[in-house]
Parts: structure tokens; C-alpha cells; sequence
């Protein structure tokens, strides 16, 4: 069960509207205003010039230093920038109390180890989504929507390229921190912390809450062609909290998600491993399969071995 508890006015489910667009605004503010700050510092953290700066915004990655820059601007206006909107939101706005001493005594290592195979499973059957998800058309109708979000896709891909294509191990360990710690932690602060129990809430219903918060979640990452699979691993996300009544876990499982996969990538760039970000070709029906065994059996015992005590049972929102 997620702990979300607030006495304030604005959290009500007969305001949610107004507290739909304060998150949304204060949010979006503080993901630019973070974004702005690191892209100040960049020139002189960095020694590019403002041009180059401006290139590296516009595609044009030839820029020494250009992808620790970047890293830097996604690790401070992203990963950072969501755990900081998840603060002012639940410290100043709704002034809510997630009960972390609560959180953190749900937390055992055999109940990670669960959770953390949980997502590997996942990991494996995510493959079978990536290729369903490439393999969607939109109506002809929806033409100039399909082409526009297929633009945007490939720039995110070489975007995508650009951040990951780490040469060294102090690129693999900053590429780790950024898009694994950061992003980790951040993300599920404001989608499983914040996001998720409003939903619960607006909708009255605990699975409701979790899969319009992992549509949410993908949406914003902007990939049409990674939303399927996006929006899977954000309702595994928010089944982890769920199930638990601990954010520690979701947090842990997205580290490693993220963290495994930058750490793949890294090894395909040496040769180590066949790997291509890119491919959405070919899948593994028996990976896909094991996977989703793993994951079912592992979920059931996961939520099995999570069952709140009863004097928990009134921590939620």
C-alpha cells in the first residue's frame, strides 16, 4: 500500500483538477529552471563555448566534452529536477508525509533480491513489447502525427546513441549515475511517490492508479515507439510500491534497470557482447517467455511475502 498522507485542502479528490495543474506547472518549471542552471555552468565546467552549446541542444554532437555535458544537463534537469518537484510539491504544496520510517523498516534484503529478479525477468520480456511496439501503424487518418512522432523518435535515438556511446570507465560510471542513480531515484519520487497515489485516489482504485501513472510516465519520455514498453515497466514500478508499502524498492529496480542496460551497452561498444540499441527486428520468444514465468511467479511471491500489518493498513492517502 502506498503511504501518501495529507490533511491538505488541494490534495482532496474534489480538487484534483487544481492539483493536477499545480504538479504540472510547478514540475515543468523546475525541470527548466534546472535545465537553464546546468546549461549555464557548462561552459565553464566544461570549456565549450555557447555556440557550441547551442549545437550540441541542436543535434550537432562533434563538441568535445559534449557527452559528459549533456549527461551533466540530464542528470541536474531531469534525475535531480523530479526529485526536487517531488519535494516542493509534498513539503510545501500538499504538505504530505510519506512516513519514510515506515518505508524503510519494509525494507529487507530478501525482499529486494525478489524485486530485483522480478526486473530482470521483466527486462527479458520487455523485448517481446519493443518489438510489438515498432510493429504499430497508426490510421492513415493520423498520418502527419505518425510522421512527426516517428521524427522525434529518431532524434531521441540519436540522442540516445550519443549519451551511451561510452568509450571509458569514467564515461560507463558518470553514464551509470546519470541515467541509472539519478534517474532512479528521481522518477520514482515524483511517478510512484507523488503521481501514483493521487491517482489511487482521483480514480477510487488502487490498479487504475497505477497504470494511468505508468502511461503517464512513458508519455513523458516522448518515445512513441518505446510507450508499450515504458508503460509496462511503470506499472511494474508501481506494483513493487504497491505491493510493499516501500518506495525503496521501485527506486532499486529502476537503478538496476536502467544501470543494466547502460552497463550492456557499454559492453556492446567494446565488442564484449551483441547488442543493438536500435534493433527492433527480432525478438526471443523463449527469452520473452522465461521472462514473463519469472516475472509472474515472482510477483506472486513477492506479494505474498509484502502483507501489511494491520496497523499499516491506514497509512495511505
Amino acid at each position: 500500500m502506498e503511504i501518501y498522507e495529507t490533511q491538505s485542502e488541494i490534495a482532496k479528490r474534489k480538487n484534483w483538477l487544481l492539483s493536477l495543474v499545480v504538479i504540472v506547472l510547478v514540475t515543468f518549471g523546475t525541470l527548466i529552471l534546472l535545465q537553464g542552471i546546468a546549461l549555464a555552468f557548462i561552459p565553464t565546467l566544461f570549456n565549450i563555448t555557447l555556440e557550441d552549446v547551442l549545437g550540441l541542444m541542436s543535434g550537432n554532437f562533434d563538441v568535445p566534452n559534449g557527452r559528459m555535458a549533456m549527461l551533466f544537463v540530464q542528470g541536474i534537469g531531469s534525475g535531480i529536477g523530479f526529485w526536487v518537484a517531488s519535494w516542493i510539491i509534498t513539503r510545501f504544496i500538499e504538505k504530505a508525509d510519506l512516513h519514510w520510517e515506515i518505508q524503510h523498516s519494509r525494507f529487507t534484503v530478501k525482499n529486494l533480491g525478489v524485486a530485483l529478479g522480478i526486473t530482470l525477468g521483466a527486462m527479458f520480456f520487455n523485448g517481446l513489447l519493443v518489438y510489438w511496439n515498432a510493429q504499430l501503424d497508426l490510421p492513415e487518418s493520423m498520418s502527419e502525427m505518425e510522421s512527426w512522432m516517428k521524427e522525434m523518435e529518431t532524434q531521441l535515438m540519436e540522442l540516445t546513441k550519443f549519451l551511451t556511446d561510452f568509450q571509458t570507465i569514467p564515461e560507463l560510471l558518470t553514464g551509470i549515475l546519470v541515467i541509472g542513480v539519478f534517474a532512479g531515484i528521481g522518477e520514482e519520487m515524483f511517478f510512484r511517490g507523488v503521481v501514483q497515489p493521487k491517482m489511487k485516489l482521483y480514480t477510487n482504485s488502487a490498479h487504475w492508479g497505477i497504470w494511468l501513472t505508468a502511461i503517464i510516465f512513458s508519455a513523458i519520455h516522448v518515445q512513441f515507439y518505446g510507450f508499450l514498453p515504458r508503460v509496462f515497466l511503470g506499472a511494474l514500478f508501481g506494483y513493487l510500491y504497491m505491493y510493499s508499502g516501500s518506495l525503496v524498492y521501485p527506486i532499486l529496480a529502476h537503478i538496476f534497470n536502467n544501470s543494466l542496460t547502460v552497463i550492456v551497452v557499454y559492453m556492446a561498444n567494446q565488442g564484449m557482447v551483441d547488442f543493438d540499441l536500435e534493433s527492433t527486428d527480432t525478438v526471443s520468444y523463449p527469452a520473452a517467455i522465461i521472462g514473463l514465468l519469472v516475472l509472474m511467479v515472482g510477483f506472486f511471491y513477492f506479494k505474498k511475502i509484502n502483507q501489511p500489518k494491520d496497523a499499516e493498513l491506514d497509512q495511505g492517502i
